[in-house]
């Protein structure tokens, strides 16, 4: 979007026609409101930026199917010509007419059409330049069938749509909706708008509305349909003084057969402009983020760069110089932070006189007796189209971001040492940051802070990835949340093309499941349930099934997409990207035809994360035999977007997508601690009705608590067979080794004699415990040093837990060769019969160790499982087995032997 610099924001209001209460639709669904149909076509107006068309930017949605657009405004219009009087001069007529084609045509090519060309919807900037206002009323109302008025002023529209009629989809009269008005009737329009202007008044105003459109209708009978017109407004003189060339235009404009009349685009290559065409330079829209093209292919240098360096950039000037650094921001962003500073938009009309409360009494429809006669309240004047444009005031916003230094604009990104998770963003607002993240979002300074921030990063992505990555641990705006995931999934290239090359039309077997899944997806959200959100979750969806072959559509697809669409509605592409991307990271082989291999290990796993870090826990739910299977397949299969709501699950994958595919284990475990208490205190009946209506989560506290577990996790100890495939070693992600320990998967670690061996399931399942590398040991345990073995993923020592290595083989054994620092508790002696710990001087080691990651270490697996079950029996947390026993480490020579004692 293009910056504010002199515009404004305005609103204006309308209603949607109100649906039957007691009609459904053919799928047995109540019908869709028109208000939401509205919403969702309303989208793709977000995207169509011209210099000659005023951006739009939210539509909001109220009560009794109340609409409020917000868009680009200007003061000034074409009207304010009207007002003066007088005829402007012809170089002025036609500028207005080349710039009026010129946005007319750029609609055209996005399938659109005005078809409400008034003096008052024809803004000029502080310029002189045009900008078409209320270009895409036409277009969201589907072409007036939505809403209980006409779309256009009957003055200035075309004779083929006068002749239509109105329609109206209720009214049983009409059978079938006319054809929808074409770019040709916008050009009868202007060419009424440009006579005005050359003749110096309005015309076809004076008579009533039905004279007028039978008037118009019988131009159809004349020769030259603009003298017939300034005869009959008595401003035949000064037709006849208006140059040969303004004539022509006048006269192609206003050809009364539509077949005759020239399109927009026809007109703006025609000689009759051609002296002005040459003064303009064709628009180039701006390079996306995501695109082969270069998005600095236009930039321009001066000659001479020393001159930048002369004097202090006016961007870092103060702001009592006058400087306004708000202008200069995205109009998007302005009006997004409106509306965090207190923006209320039914405020602002109401305080206009636009929206205006009635009593109840006063809105009771009417009814017919028997006989005919009518009581009640007729047409309520306020259902129909009040086109005012109410401009919204910044000076709340801007009294809020007074204090706000410039250099905040414009942020510097070279400092490369900026500690994590402190953000080089946030020096000023330092305080801020500690506050709870749904604080942070509704702060405006802060959020300014972190847009212009976010915004430059982006900009310069992929070189900035690692700075992305990094600031996204603080917090992500919600405003960018859609690129910032793009981003952080590593989402590069040329998307559209990729997106356009497939096939999302032929029909496939897949349909059907799509068709029944998309109307059941997060239709509280208004946007995804609208028409237009059903419409691209099915080519989105589609897209991916049908460019993963050796993959299956299965139930949950649709909640995974969800995000990605809801973020990048308007673009879906991107939101194809981001899930192709998604979901090789953190979902590999799920959507296998047959993934039960697949699904049991990944349970499997989570079992023995949840016996990990909560034993009671573990063994409670395991005594009930409610496992995973029967609550957690949702979960994971859809990354917890079929348990959670939108709002929810955008700040749970803020830091899901920060961490490698084992972190929705944390999460996993971190929901049922919540649920903790109600869980050990219920038997198997209540926990199914527990978990069929999921309580309340405090997702804040989720993601802080998943961070925790993931800390405490050995990274070995999520180990997958099943996982994705190792990346090739020259691909880092463009992450540095501080984000990459978190970011990476152990997949992806070179593979050593000291790497964790795969297991068959059966054998997985038979342990309680997860096992762990002996990398990981060497890590947790400090033994790498000078002429040592050295791990690629040893951790700082800031962040590096407490460890017990518990060596279980016999003392003889022991004292042949252990661990430093290993503790010898024989397993023969630690356990009573009847499996309780025995008391003695070793085990109260063990007991002081309790909390701490304890590692269990024997020459035969059997029994390190068997000492790892007795120890979650008895509830100790952290809980581990050594893969591979103590045979993985003799090769290591870091194996020590006892001095003899003299």
């Amino acid at each position: 979007m293009h910056p504010l610099r002199d515009a404004q924001l305005g609103a204006f209001t309308f209603f949607a026609s109100a649906l039957p209460h007691d009609v459904c639709g053919s799928n047995g669904l109540p019908l869709t409101p028109n208000s939401i149909k509205i919403l969702g076509r309303f989208q793709i107006l977000k995207t169509i930026t011209h210099p000659r068309l005023c951006q739009y930017v939210d539509i909001s949605r109220g009560k009794h199917e109340r609409l409020v657009v917000v868009a680009e405004h200007y003061e000034s219009s074409l009207k304010d010509f009207q007002k003066e009087g007088n005829p402007i001069s012809l170089e002025k007529v036609l500028q207005i007419a080349y710039e009026a084609l010129e946005g007319l045509e750029f609609m055209n090519k996005h399938g659109m059409v005005h078809r409400t060309l008034a003096p008052h919807n024809i803004l000029m900037d502080c310029e002189g330049k045009v900008k078409l206002s209320k270009f895409g009323l036409y277009h969201m109302t589907d072409h007036g069938a939505d809403v209980d008025f006409p779309i256009g002023y009957p003055s200035y529209l075309a004779p083929e749509v006068i002749a239509q009629g109105s329609f109206h989809r209720s009214d049983p009269s009409h059978r079938e909706a006319p054809l929808p008005s074409g770019p040709k009737t916008d050009v009868w329009s202007l060419g009424l708008l440009l006579l005005e202007l050359c003749v110096g008044r309005c015309l076809l105003q004076s008579i009533n509305i039905s004279e007028r459109l039978k008037f118009i209708l019988n131009l159809g009978c004349m020769d030259d349909i603009i003298t017939v017109l300034a005869e009959e407004h008595g401003c035949l003189e000064r037709v006849k003084e208006l140059p040969e060339n303004i004539l022509a235009l006048l006269r192609k404009c206003l050809t009364f057969n539509p077949c005759k009349r020239p399109t927009p685009a026809e007109l703006l290559r025609d000689p009759v402009l051609e002296g002005v065409s040459c003064l303009y330079t064709p628009f180039l829209k701006p390079v996306g983020l995501f695109s082969s093209s270069l998005r600095c292919a236009q930039l321009e240098l001066p000659d001479d760069i020393s001159e930048l360096c002369k004097s202090p950039p006016t961007a870092y000037r103060n702001t009592a110089d006058g400087e306004d650094y708000l202008a200069e921001r995205s109009i998007d962003e302005v009006y997004y932070l409106w509306c965090l500073a207190g923006g209320d938009l039914e405020k602002e009309l109401t305080n206009k006189g636009i929206i205006q409360s009635k009593p109840p009494v006063c809105t009771l429809p009417n009814f017919l007796l028997e006989d005919g006669e009518s009581f009640g309240q007729g047409r309520d004047r306020s259902f129909l189209l009040d086109d005012t444009t109410v401009t919204l005031s910044l000076c709340q916003l801007k009294n809020r971001l007074k204090d706000v230094a410039g250099e905040v604009y414009y942020p510097l990104l070279e400092d490369e040492q900026s500690s994590l998770p402190h953000s080089n963003s946030s020096n000023e607002l330092s305080a801020t940051v500690t506050l709870p993240l749904i604080i942070r979002e509704r702060d405006t300074e802060y959020q300014l802070l972190r847009i212009v921030l976010f915004d430059r990063l982006l900009q310069a992505y992929p070189f900035k990835k690692n700075q992305v990555w990094r600031e996204a641990r603080v917090d992500i705006p919600p405003l960018l949340r859609g690129l910032a995931w793009a981003a952080l999934l590593g989402v590069e290239g040329d998307i559209q093309a990729k997106y356009e090359g497939i096939d999302k039309d032929t029909p496939i077997p897949t349909d059907r499941q799509i068709e029944v899944d998309i109307p059941r997806c997060h239709q509280y959200d208004e946007l995804l349930s609208s028409p237009q959100g059903h419409v691209k979750f099915r080519r989105v969806l589609k897209a991916w099934v049908v460019s993963h072959p050796d993959l299956v559509y299965w139930q949950g697809l649709d909640s995974l997409c969800a995000p990605f669409l809801y973020l990048n509605f308007n673009n879906e592409a991107l939101a194809y990207a981001c899930m192709s991307a998604f979901i090789p990271k953190y979902l590999y082989n799920f959507f296998l035809k047959d993934n039960s291999h697949v699904i049991q290990e990944y349970l499997t796993v989570f079992s023995q994360m949840i016996a990990f870090h909560d034993p009671e826990l573990s063994n409670h739910l395991n005594e009930i035999g409610f496992i995973p299977d029967l609550y957690a397949i949702p979960w994971f299969l859809t990354m917890f977007t079929h348990v959670f709501p939108l709002h929810k699950i955008f700040h749970l994958w803020d830091t899901l997508l920060l961490g490698n595919s084992s972190f929705p284990f944390c999460i996993g475990v971190a929901i049922l601690q919540q649920l903790r208490d109600r869980l050990l205190a219920n038997g198997f009946n209540e926990c199914i009705l527990l978990f069929s209506d999921l309580p309340e989560i405090d997702i804040e506290r989720c993601v802080r608590e998943s961070i925790n577990l993931f800390c405490w996790t050995p990274k070995s100890a999520t180990y997958r067979q099943h996982a994705q495939p190792p990346k090739p070693p020259a691909d880092n992600n463009g992450f540095s080794k501080a984000s990459s320990y978190f970011s990476s998967d152990y997949q992806d670690l070179p593979k050593t004699d000291l790497s964790r061996e795969p297991l068959r399931l059966s054998d997985l399942k038979a342990e309680v415990s997860p096992r762990i590398s002996a990398e990981d040991l060497i890590d947790l345990c400090e033994l790498s040093g000078p002429g040592h073995f050295k791990t690629p993923t040893k951790r700082t020592k800031s962040s590096k837990p407490k460890i017990l290595a518990l060596d279980i083989r016999s003392s003889e054994d022991f004292n042949r060769g252990h661990i430093s620092g290993s503790v010898n508790i024989p397993y023969s002696t630690a356990f009573s019969p009847d499996g309780e710990l025995v008391q003695c001087a070793a085990t109260s080691t063990l007991q002081s160790f309790r909390g701490r990651v304890i590692v269990v270490i024997s020459h035969a697996m059997k029994s390190a499982a068997m000492f790892t079950a007795h120890l979650v029996k008895v509830n100790y947390p952290r809980v581990c087995i050594l893969d591979g026993g103590i045979n993985k480490m003799k090769p290591t020579g870091l194996l020590t032997v006892p001095s003899p004692q003299i």
